[in-house]
C-alpha cells in the first residue's frame, strides 16, 4: 500500500476508497497543507439519498477529518437537465417544485456526517441552480462551449455507451457534462475550490471540469474517483428485493436499515466496515480475523456501526435488540416497521401482505403463502382466505406479519 504524508489520501487508501487521481502527489501537497477545498455534486432526482451515495459522502467525511475543507454541491440546477451517466434511457424531466422538495429532504443527512459552518474548514452547502439557472445560453455557448470538442464528447462513456446500444441521447442530456465542468470552474472561482471527487463513472466529467478550469484560467484543479460498490455476488450496492435502501428514516426505518447491513454477504464485511464506518483499523482488523459462525458478530458490529452514523446510537441499540428479540426470542418487539390499519372489519391476509410491503400483489402473497413463508404471529399460515381481525392483535396490541426468517412487520389499530 502507497504511503502519502497527508492523512487525508493515505486515510482513503487503507480504506479503498481510491480509483484514480488525476495527481497523486499534488493532492497529497494540498491536504498536508490544509488546503484542499473538495467538492461532491449531488442530483435532487429522488426525496432521499441511499446507500449508492454514502461512498461519496465519507469521501466529504474524512476530507473534513483531515483538516480540509468539503463543499457539499446540490444539483437544483443540473438535475433539470438529468445526468447520462450509466443510464440506458433518459430521466424523468423533473419539476422545480420537485427539484425544490427533493433538494429538502437529501440535505438532511449531510448533519451527521459534517460539521457546516462559515470558518476554517467547515462543510458549505451550495446549489448551482445559483449560476447556472442565470445563464445565457449564446454567451454559455460562447465562454464555454468553444472549449468542448463534440468529437471527444461523444468518445465519453457516458454518450458512447448509450449511442452503442441504440438508445436515444436528448439534446439535453448531451450537455450535462459541459453543465459539470462549468460548475467546477465556478466552485474555484467562488470559494476556492481545487478538488472534485465522485464515483468512477463521473471520471470524464470531471477531467472536462479540470480542463476547462485550465482554459479559463483558474488555479491548478485536481480529481479523485472511488470505486463502484457491487457485492461479492455481482449486484448492485443498495438495492434489495423491496427497493432502494434510502437513508432517511421516514423512508426506510432504522430497523431495516440496520437489518440491510446485518445481512451483508461473508466476503464484503470487512470492505463495507472500512468504507461506512469510522470504526478504527485497528478495531476493523479483530472483526475481520472472525471465522466461522464468529462472523455474524462482525456483522452486527458493522450493522450498529453504519446505523449509528445515519440514525444515531440510540437507534442502532434498538435496532439491535429489536433483531435479537425477534429472532432469538420470536417476539414482537416494538422496535419493527409498523403500519397502522382499520382491523374492526377484518383484513385479509392477501391485502395484509401487500399493505405491510411483504408482498408486491395479492398473486405474490399468495405464492409466499402456498411456499410456507409466511407467518402471522410466528405461526405458519396455510390458508390465503385467512381474515385478520382486532382478535389476531397479540400482548403488545400488534399482528406480526412474518415473511421467512428475516422480514417482519407490525399491523396495529389505527
Amino acid at each position: 500500500m502507497t504511503q502519502f504524508r497527508s492523512d487525508f489520501l493515505n486515510t482513503l487508501s487503507e480504506r479503498g476508497f481510491i480509483h484514480q487521481c488525476s495527481d497523486l502527489a499534488g493532492v497529497d501537497a494540498q491536504a498536508l497543507a490544509g488546503k484542499l477545498v473538495g467538492y461532491i455534486g449531488f442530483d435532487c432526482t429522488a426525496s432521499s439519498l441511499h446507500v449508492g451515495s454514502l461512498v461519496q459522502i465519507m469521501l466529504l467525511h474524512w476530507l473534513q477529518q483531515s483538516g480540509n475543507k468539503p463543499i457539499v454541491l446540490m444539483g437544483g440546477g443540473t438535475t433539470r437537465v438529468g445526468d447520462p451517466s450509466g443510464r440506458d434511457e433518459s430521466r424523468k424531466i423533473l419539476t422545480l417544485e420537485d427539484i425544490e422538495s427533493n433538494k429538502n429532504g437529501i440535505k438532511q443527512v449531510f448533519d451527521k456526517f459534517l460539521a457546516f459552518g462559515d470558518s476554517g474548514n467547515k462543510a458549505s452547502m451550495l446549489d448551482n441552480a445559483d449560476w447556472l439557472a442565470a445563464l445565457n445560453y449564446i454567451d454559455m455557448l460562447r465562454d464555454v462551449g468553444r472549449h468542448f470538442s463534440v468529437n471527444r464528447m461523444l468518445a465519453m462513456d457516458s454518450v458512447k455507451l448509450r449511442l452503442d446500444r441504440e438508445h436515444e441521447l436528448s439534446f439535453i442530456e448531451f450537455n450535462y457534462m459541459v453543465l459539470q465542468a462549468y460548475d467546477f470552474v465556478e466552485l474555484a472561482r467562488r470559494h476556492g475550490c481545487n478538488l472534485q471527487m465522485g464515483g468512477s463513472d463521473q471520471w470524464g466529467n470531471i477531467i472536462n471540469g479540470i480542463d476547462l478550469g485550465r482554459r479559463m484560467g483558474t488555479h491548478q484543479l485536481y480529481a479523485v474517483t472511488s470505486p463502484l460498490i457491487t457485492l461479492a455476488s455481482g449486484a448492485k450496492m443498495g438495492k434489495t428485493a423491496s427497493g432502494a435502501v434510502w437513508l432517511n428514516a421516514d423512508m426506510r426505518s432504522p430497523y431495516e436499515y440496520w437489518q440491510f447491513w446485518r445481512n451483508t454477504e461473508d466476503a464484503d464485511v470487512g470492505r463495507f466496515l472500512k468504507l461506512f464506518t469510522t470504526l478504527s483499523m485497528s478495531e476493523i482488523a479483530k472483526l475481520e480475523a472472525l471465522g466461522g459462525a464468529e462472523i455474524n458478530e462482525a456483522k452486527k458490529a458493522l450493522a450498529n456501526a453504519a446505523t449509528a452514523l445515519i440514525h444515531g446510537a440510540g437507534a442502532a441499540e434498538l435496532a439491535a435488540e429489536t433483531a435479537r428479540k425477534t429472532f432469538e426470542e420470536g417476539g414482537a418487539a416494538e422496535g419493527l416497521p409498523t403500519v397502522e390499519t382499520d382491523l374492526a372489519g377484518g383484513l385479509g391476509i392477501l391485502q395484509a401482505l401487500v399493505l405491510a410491503g411483504l408482498a408486491s400483489s395479492n398473486g405474490d402473497a399468495k405464492r409466499n403463502i402456498q411456499g410456507g413463508a409466511i407467518k402471522v404471529n410466528d405461526v405458519a399460515v396455510s390458508n390465503d382466505k385467512l381474515v385478520l381481525d382486532a382478535s389476531a392483535l397479540n400482548a403488545d396490541g400488534a399482528i406480526k406479519l412474518s415473511m421467512g426468517k428475516k422480514k417482519h412487520v407490525l399491523l396495529k389499530q389505527k
